[in-house]
């Protein structure tokens, strides 16, 4: 065993033994949240690849329990600062000019620094033209992020290490495919390694909300971004932690709310591509009165029929009718065998009953996350983009909920819902299956 492997393997060990000596005997959602909360400072301990696959993890309620899920998502991805002689050696090999030849000014101090890259401010020098948007004059503030040097070598170096421990230690792990998961990783990672995937899904999220003056997207400056540097607009704004400052400088919480979970619909219902790592530090609210996305590295795509299911599956929840969510979450991938279809359903429409008695949870999170823990409780697989759905429509919700907390987020899908069944029921497909469906029932009365 390598030097890498026995310092991750030790610090998972002590780490473990922590959360079985502080819980105590027995399962209980006590036990599942301290062993949580011991995964998280291990993998904030083990450094950069595993605060990344802790990040994975929070994202993927579909793999993993609530406890994990909600310990992960409080995860922060800080690092301490490299030095700027780092970051400018950077900026020249990708260049060949140092940041004062590219910019009118560049911030030697550091606006955030994680384990993958660190983000120093700067202004332009000349007017630059992005893909979308207005010509960035001269003097506009940017952004320049930068990938920290070794930071690839030492990530893929952890992913090699975690492969093997996974293969030697793997049938231990149950109730997942580690092995899928790593993969997952893997390649999440490496798009995350190449900042012109996030420049390139910015242009493509710019090009969504062109017409929307109330959604802002970072203009990217592509003079100025290689596989290692990205430059894009600065944006200044208020986090969804800092709110009360927003109020007091005349900010629109509630109108912002409702607005910010219609532009979300609008990606999942109507572009099939949609955000699906929100939170604090990637959503802000501005002081003109609109929200701004940042940090494209985790985006879910969804295909017409998908959407079109997606659209079933709602309604069935607004409607209360499980066996139309469960119906068109098939179509989804979420393959019910046929002797479970029966406790499934009825559970199914338990959940979905609990939304709707006084005093009980109308919250999608409370939906989506329970028939996430139902279906793993039945050992269903649950496809991984049904899960990063149902945690991104959560997250949603809840930074809408940060803004205005009477945010009724089934409500606002509504007319979504409403607009993409009744074009979906417009297609002459459509209107043949619905034929041909009407005809047989027909024939079933007469022969009756």
């Amino acid at each position: 065993m390598s030097a890498r492997s026995r310092r991750i393997t030790g610090v998972l060990a002590k780490h473990w033994v922590l959360g079985a000596f502080r819980s105590g005997l027995g399962l209980s959602p006590r036990r599942c949240t301290i062993f949580a909360r011991e995964w998280r400072a291990a993998f904030a301990e083990l450094g950069p690849a595993f605060i990344k696959l802790g990040q994975l993890i929070s994202v993927r309620p579909d793999e993993f329990g609530r406890e994990l899920v909600a310990e992960m998502t409080a995860m922060q991805d800080a690092v301490p600062a490299l030095p700027a002689e780092a970051i400018r050696s950077v900026i020249f090999d990708e260049f060949g000019r140092t940041p004062e030849a590219l910019f009118a000014t560049f911030d030697d101090t550091p606006i955030a620094s994680a384990s993958i890259a660190q983000v120093h401010g700067a202004t332009l020098r000349a007017d630059v033209r992005p893909v979308w948007g207005a010509v960035m004059p001269a003097g506009t503030q940017v952004v320049v992020k930068v990938v920290r040097p070794g930071a690839a070598d030492a990530i893929l170096a952890d992913m090699v290490e975690a492969r093997r421990l996974v293969g030697r230690f793997g049938g231990l792990l149950r109730g997942f495919d580690a092995m899928k998961l790593i993969g997952e990783f893997d390649a999440s990672v490496r798009r995350e390694l190449d900042l012109r995937t996030e420049a390139r899904i910015a242009d493509r999220f710019a090009f969504d909300f062109r017409e929307d003056p109330q959604i802002e997207i970072p203009r990217i400056c592509w003079s100025f971004t290689t596989r290692r540097v990205v430059t894009m607009e600065r944006v200044i704004g208020w986090r969804l932690t800092d709110l009360d400052e927003a109020a007091r400088a005349g900010i629109d919480s509630k109108a912002l709310a409702i607005y910010g979970a219609t532009a979300f619909m609008r990606q999942v219902m109507v572009y099939g591509r949609y955000h699906a790592d929100l939170h604090p530090a990637n959503l802000f609210v501005t002081p003109r009165n609109t929200i701004a996305y940042l940090d494209f590295g985790i985006v879910g795509h969804l295909t017409k029929d998908e959407r079109e299911s997606i659209a079933q599956v709602l309604a069935g929840l607004a409607y209360r009718d499980a066996d139309r969510a469960l119906r068109y979450s098939r179509r989804l991938g979420v393959e019910v065998p046929p002797d479970k279809v029966d406790v499934v359903r009825r559970e199914l429409g338990t959940l979905l009953d609990s939304m709707f008695d006084p005093g009980g949870s109308k919250e999608f999170r409370h939906f989506g996350l329970g028939f996430i823990s139902l279906l793993r409780r039945h050992h269903i697989d649950i496809p991984s983009g049904y899960g990063l759905l149902v945690k991104s429509l959560a997250t949603v919700e809840g930074c809408a909920r940060g803004l205005y907390p009477d945010i009724d987020i089934i409500d606002t899908a509504r007319p979504f819902v409403t607009r993409l069944l009744s074009d979906s029921f417009g297609k002459p497909e459509r209107i043949e299956e619905r034929l041909n469906a009407a005809i047989h029932a027909a024939l079933r009365e007469l022969v009756a």
